[in-house]
Formats: C-alpha cells, structure tokens, sequence
C-alpha cells in the first residue's frame, strides 16, 4: 500500500484529505479520516468519571487495613503495596492441556502469576497529582518487580487501566502485573518487526524513530533530557502516546538512577518546593517521574477530568532471553485513552475498525499540538498557583 506523505501531492492536506499511515511496530496500516472529526456528534454520551473518590474506605480492599476478598488484611502500607492478585488469569501451576488431534484445534500451556500494585495509600490520587519522589518510587518497584519476575518468565506486562471507562472497578490508584511462561501476541508482533528493523538497517527502531520525532518536533507532546512523549506518525486512538528514553535501554531495570528521575532542584527554589513534594509546582525537568507526571497532567487538563486511559511498558524478554541478544529492542510505553471530543465522547473501535482496519478522525499532529498546548499545572490546582509563585519569589 502506498500512503501519503507528509509532502503530499498537489492539494493534499492531511488536517483535510483521508490518507493511510503505516505502523511498523506493528506492521499494520491505519486510516486517517481529519475531515470526520466536523460531524456532528449524536452517538453515545459517557458519564463522566466520579471524582468525589474518598481518601480512605475501610470497605475497599485496595486500602491500607482493609480486609480483601480472600479475607487478608492488608498493611496500613505508607507508599507502594505489592500482593498476589486474588482473582489471577494466570496460575504457576496450571497443568497441560490435552492434544486435540487436528491443527485446526491446538492448545498450549500456560502459566504463570499476577500481582497487583498500589501507587499510593490515597483513594483520592493518581499520578498526575502525586509528587516526584512518589511516582519515582512506583518506578522503583516496576523495575524490581519486573526484574523479579523476569528471572524465570519470558515476558511481564506492567498496565495501568485508569478510569470506569477502561473496565477499571477500583478508583484506587494502582496497576497490574502479570508475568507468563509464553511471549504474548503483542510481545510476538514486536519482537519480529523491531528484530527484522535492525537486520535492514542496523539500529534499534524506536530509538531510530525517537531520533526522528525529536528532530521534526510536529508530533512532539513534552521531552527532557531523557525522554520524550510523542503522538505516534501511525496512533490510532484521538490521544494516543509513546513514551520513548532517548538512550538505547533494553528494560526499566535497566534504567540508570537519573533516568528514572534525578530530581535536580529548579533555578531559585528551595526546601520541599525544590524537590518533588510541591504538586502544584512546573516538575524538575529530568528523568521518567518528571515527564510521566507532565504528559498526565495535561491529559487531565485536556478535558479537566480525571482522564481515562490503559497503558502498559513493552521491553525485551526475560526470562530464558535474558542470555540472548535483544538489542534490536527498546524500552517503551503505550498510552491508549479512548476520549475523543469531549470527557463525554469517546472513540469506539467498531464496524470498519474491527472488519477492516483502524481509523482514526483527527490527526495524530492535531492532537499532539492540542496537548502540547496545554498548561503543565494541573487543573485542580491552579488557583494555589499565587501560593506556589510567592514561595519561589
């Protein structure tokens, strides 16, 4: 298929004129359809997330002392809280399934554990609205646990799904994780596409392609020294992002003491204030917690909502690929938000989507200069922005 480019022919527009894009992470074409954006809107209305969450619920299991459905209690835990999921799709012991007879009906093992982790001891929080050292920490336990769980899995897939709309039942802020004795089909597609992109051209893709965007900046939504967030060439969700290191990293163990967040003091300011204690504060400009803290907050400020969305972190393989070259791999986040209009109007992946292939209506350049616009205070703290003003004058 031939796609057209960001020249284009005589006329083209691509804010104006439907186009193909390719995805070569997932060697996969997506529809771009700008001009769809200006109809008008009729379909379903979504209700907007309850942000009326209170601080502590002893009826929540994810709380600190609350009592979970299997009847354990956990911690009065002070920062993150790891636990064995207490309903797993996945089990260490599973046995084997029996063989069909006809390859047409095959089946195969699998095994392993799932985890559940808690960012925070507040009901009331996500990451946008904690501090740096909190979010920093959450980083921590990703890498211990993928390293952990890494040792004897091939793959461990860390995802958040934040809001109801994203079949999240716990507006407590945490995540999952789930390690398997098998490489998933999204782990597969991209261990061929980025191994077969280093054998054309000899360098990693995403580090390739993140050279790229930095350069061209037009799909650029923030960056620092170490990393930079883009609206992907070929996204296919209205908001969708990469989260991408500069430096060629395999995984986030691999992840050196700065990268994950070096909490430099900012020009000026002093006490708490310089570290990452003050939310209401512009954050350091350095490291992972830094930008994932940037890109959140403007997602919320997008539509000021607590914004939805399911995100996970891809690197190389683990386990028994621990002893292999998985060089032409790069550490990398997925942001999936489905909203598309408003807090209220979301994109449905449906009919032509799921028949077809995917099509988007905005393009990913519209959207990435929609969030590069916006401010980097979070919107439910900008009248204590004079508070914060004074304190660095």
């Amino acid at each position: 298929m031939e796609a057209a480019g960001g020249g284009g022919g005589a006329g083209f527009r691509a804010s104006e004129h439907q186009h193909c894009r390719y995805n070569p992470l997932r060697d996969e074409w997506v529809l771009v359809s700008a001009h769809r954006v200006k109809r008008p809107w009729q379909g379903q209305l979504e209700k907007p997330p309850n942000e009326d969450v209170p601080r502590w619920d002893p009826k929540n299991p994810l709380c600190p002392g609350a009592t979970r459905a299997n009847g354990e209690v956990n911690p009065h835990y002070e920062g993150t809280f790891v636990f064995p999921n207490d309903f797993p799709a996945l089990q260490p012991d599973a046995p084997e399934p029996d063989d069909s007879g006809h390859p047409l009906f095959r089946a195969a093992a699998a095994r392993g554990v799932c985890k559940v982790m808690c960012f925070h001891p507040h009901s009331d929080l996500t990451l946008p609205l904690m501090s740096l050292l909190e979010i920093r920490a959450v980083i921590d336990a990703w890498a211990e646990l993928e390293a952990e769980l890494g040792a004897s899995y091939p793959w461990v897939q860390i995802f958040e799904n934040k809001g109801a709309m994203m079949g999240c039942s716990n507006p407590h802020p945490h995540c999952q994780v789930w390690a398997s004795s098998f490489l998933p089909n999204e782990a597969r597609l991209e261990e061929r596409t980025q191994r077969q992109h280093h054998r054309q051209h000899g360098v990693p893709m995403l580090l390739e392609y993140a050279e790229q965007e930095a350069q061209r900046k037009e799909r650029l939504v923030v960056e620092n020294e170490d990393w930079l967030v883009v609206v992907p060439y070929w996204a296919t969700w209205p908001f969708q992002t990469l989260l991408l290191p500069r430096r060629h990293v395999l995984r986030l163990q691999d992840l050196c003491d700065s990268e994950r967040d070096s909490l430099s003091p900012v020009p000026g300011v002093t006490g708490v204030l310089a570290g990452s204690g003050c939310t209401h504060c512009p954050p350091n400009p350095a490291g992972l917690a830094s930008i994932m803290r940037r890109l959140l907050i403007k997602y919320d400020n997008l539509f000021q909502v607590s914004f939805p969305y399911s995100m996970g972190w891809h690197g190389a393989p683990t386990g028994p690929h621990l002893q292999e070259d998985c060089g032409h791999w790069q550490l990398h986040a997925h942001y999936y938000p489905p909203l598309l209009r408003s807090a209220t109007v979301r994109k449905f992946m449906v009919g032509y989507e799921m028949l077809a292939q995917a099509q988007r209506d905005l393009t990913p350049e519209q959207a990435a200069e929609r969030l590069r616009a916006l401010p980097e205070v979070h919107y439910k703290l900008r009248p204590q922005e004079t508070v914060c003003d004074a304190a660095q004058a």
